[in-house]
C-alpha cells in the first residue's frame, strides 16, 4: 500500500482525530477498551518474521479480529470507524495508536508524544504472538517483549501499569477490574499488598512481583507516581512505534517568524539545531504544497 505523506493536511487531521477520540472515549467510557486495541495491534511485532505485524492496523481484518485474544475488540474497531468516517487521510494504524494515547491522557495519565505516519497493512500476522495471561513465568514476558521486541525490563513493568485502568468486559471477566476512569499507579500499589493473590489478577501480573528485577520497578512505581508516569510515557511511545520507521524530524507547525520569538529562550548549540531543523521542515512542506498546486 502506498505510503501517505505526513504533510500539513495530515497533521491537521491528526489533531481533529485527537479531538474526536477525546469526545468518543468520554461519552462511551471506553478508555480501557481503546488502550487494549492499541496494545493488541502493536504487540504482534516480530522483526524476524516475513509478516512483521506491529502497530499497522491489521487488527481490523476479520481474521485477526476473530482470534480469541482479540475477543471483544470488534466494538473498539466499530467505535473507531465513527472517527475514521470524519477523516480523509489518517491511516487506521495511526488512528488505533492515537486512540490508545488519548485513552491514557483523558483518564489523567501522562502526555505521550505521538508521531504519525504508520502504514496500514491487510496482512494478519502469525497467531500466538501475544503474552499468555495465564503464564506465570517472567521469562515468558521477556521472550516476547525483550527478545522479540527489544524492550527492557523497565519498559515491560511500566507498560503493565496500564492495567490500572482495569480490563474491559470481555478480557477482564472474572478478573481484577481497576478504576476505569483514572490512570494512576494503583496497579502497583495493589500488587504489593500481602493479599495480592486475592485481586484475581492474571498469573502474568503476579510474575512482576515474584521476579526480583521486575519487582524493583513495581516498588519504585508504587512509591512514586511521577516516576511511573515519566517511564510509562517513554515505554508507550516506544511500544506504539515498533517497526514503523516514523519521521522523527516532524516538528510542530510553527512558521520561522514565530520561531524567532522563542529563540532567546533556547540556549546553546542544541537549541539552534532544533530551531533550524524546524525551519527547514516548514519550508520543505510549504514548497511541496506549492508544487502540488
Amino acid at each position: 500500500m502506498e505510503k501517505t505523506p505526513v504533510d500539513d493536511e495530515y497533521l491537521k487531521e491528526i489533531d481533529k482525530a485527537r479531538r474526536e477520540l477525546r469526545a468518543l472515549i468520554y461519552n462511551e467510557r471506553c478508555a480501557s477498551l481503546m488502550l487494549r486495541l492499541a496494545w493488541q495491534d502493536a504487540c504482534t511485532y516480530d522483526p524476524e518474521s516475513k509478516i512483521k505485524g506491529g502497530p499497522n492496523g491489521s487488527i481490523k481484518s476479520d481474521q485477526e479480529l476473530g482470534r480469541q485474544e482479540n475477543g471483544g475488540l470488534s466494538k473498539a474497531v466499530k467505535l473507531c470507524e465513527e472517527v475514521k468516517a470524519k477523516l480523509k487521510k489518517v491511516s487506521y494504524a495511526d488512528l488505533y495508536q492515537l486512540a490508545g494515547v488519548v485513552a491514557v491522557e483523558v483518564t489523567g495519565g501522562p502526555t505521550i508524544h505521538f508521531l504519525p505516519g504508520r502504514e496500514d497493512s491487510l496482512e494478519p500476522p502469525q497467531e500466538g504472538r501475544h503474552p499468555h495471561p495465564e503464564e506465570k513465568s517472567a521469562s515468558h514476558l521477556r521472550d516476547i517483549f525483550t527478545t522479540r521486541m527489544g524492550l527492557t525490563d523497565q519498559d515491560i513493568v511500566a507498560l503493565f501499569g496500564s492495567h490500572t485502568l482495569g480490563k474491559d468486559d470481555h478480557f477482564g471477566k472474572g478478573k481484577w477490574i481497576g478504576n476505569l476512569k483514572k490512570f494512576d499507579n494503583s496497579y502497583f500499589v495493589e500488587l504489593l499488598k500481602k493479599d495480592a493473590s486475592l485481586l484475581k489478577v492474571f498469573p502474568a501480573d503476579i510474575a512482576l512481583v515474584e521476579d526480583k528485577k521486575f519487582r524493583n520497578y513495581v516498588e519504585m512505581y508504587a512509591k512514586d507516581e511521577d516516576v511511573f508516569f515519566k517511564d510509562y510515557a517513554a515505554a508507550h511511545k516506544k511500544f506504539c512505534e515498533l517497526g514503523c520507521n516514523l519521521d522523527t524530524s516532524i516538528i510542530p507547525k510553527v512558521p520561522p517568524e514565530k520561531l524567532k520569538l522563542i529563540m532567546p529562550k533556547v540556549k546553546g548549540v542544541i537549541g539552534i539545531v532544533i530551531v533550524s531543523t524546524a525551519t527547514l521542515g516548514y519550508l520543505r512542506r510549504r514548497k511541496n504544497n506549492q508544487l502540488k498546486k
